[in-house]
């Protein structure tokens, strides 16, 4: 999502291209200062506040956010080993955490061998994600991963006529349904949920989490598995499509206007490393400092 991920600019999925005459390089790497108060809290402490954070894109990867190691709390962190190797930024050194009882290895790290063109990075730090207790931009909580300023969901209804089959069965159809535009993804269309068969929806025990739009329940259609999603409870900044439902396109047909609605690149969800697996109660208690 956003700058580098799904299909981004700088991801290498991305639908479109930057006009130059000659090859950009395969990877490219886009720092720059958050400029937004950061804190990470861990074992009920603060063990990083600091208004001069500096946020990483790098290709198919969530924004991570590094911090001055002034800006660390003294003995928070300890080194650790092994020293490994990232293909871009040169040796990287480990960090366990520990504050009180509670400790963490392998808690954050630091490029210590940094090419000259990436010296945004010289003497800073990030925290593994679900390492820590919690990141917080000023009191507010943030989920997932470092906010990304360049994601976008835009919301939009819309009076044209969509309709979900599956087979010869009318799942759903809707004079008013909702389009949500997403930086990175195709456009995915919502249907208010009286204007779907309910009985046609089996839900499972699957549940997902996206950090800018909440906790999302699934639905099998018939033998199709998960094929349609809700957010029950979406976060207030997207409240426009709580509840509705969205179907997938290559697993039911998904008719706009009467056409049906191909699968289209950047359509499909990729799940993205240790970001994800919060506790399914986490999403809803983006609690204040």
């Amino acid at each position: 999502m956003g700058l580098a991920w799904q299909q981004g600019p700088l991801a290498h999925g991305a639908i479109g291209r930057f006009l130059t005459p000659a090859p950009l390089p395969e990877r490219l790497l886009f720092a720059e200062r958050l400029r937004r108060r950061m804190r990470v809290r861990f074992g009920g402490e603060w063990i990083a506040d600091s208004e001069d954070v500096v946020l990483l894109h790098e290709p198919d990867r969530y924004p991570v956010a590094y911090f001055p190691l002034r800006d660390v709390k003294p003995g928070a962190l300890e080194p650790s080993v092994p020293v490994t190797r990232h293909r871009d930024l040169g040796d990287t050194s480990w960090y366990t955490a520990r504050q009180g009882e509670q400790q963490r290895n392998r808690a954050a790290w630091q490029h210590i061998d940094l090419p000259d063109h990436a010296a945004e990075l010289e003497g800073r730090v990030a925290f593994a994600w679900r390492a820590m207790d919690g990141f917080y931009e000023e009191d507010q909580r943030i989920l997932g991963h470092a906010a990304d300023a360049y994601h976008r969901i835009d919301i939009r209804p819309t009076s044209r006529e969509l309709e979900v089959r599956a087979g010869d069965r009318v799942v759903a159809r809707s004079s008013h349904p909702t389009v949500l535009y997403e930086s990175g993804f195709a456009p995915r269309w919502y249907v208010p949920r009286d204007d779907v068969d309910r009985s046609a929806l089996t839900p499972v025990e699957t549940r997902t989490f996206c950090p800018y739009k909440g906790l999302a329940s699934y639905y099998d259609i018939g033998d199709a598995a998960k094929a349609a999603w809700s957010y029950p409870d979406a976060y207030p900044e997207v409240a426009a499509v709580s509840g509705m439902v969205s179907f997938e396109p290559y697993m039911v047909a998904v008719l706009l206007d009467g056409k049906r609605l191909d699968m289209e690149p950047g359509q499909g969800v990729v799940s993205h490393g240790i970001d994800r697996g919060l506790e399914a109660d986490e999403p809803h208690h983006r609690d204040t400092a």
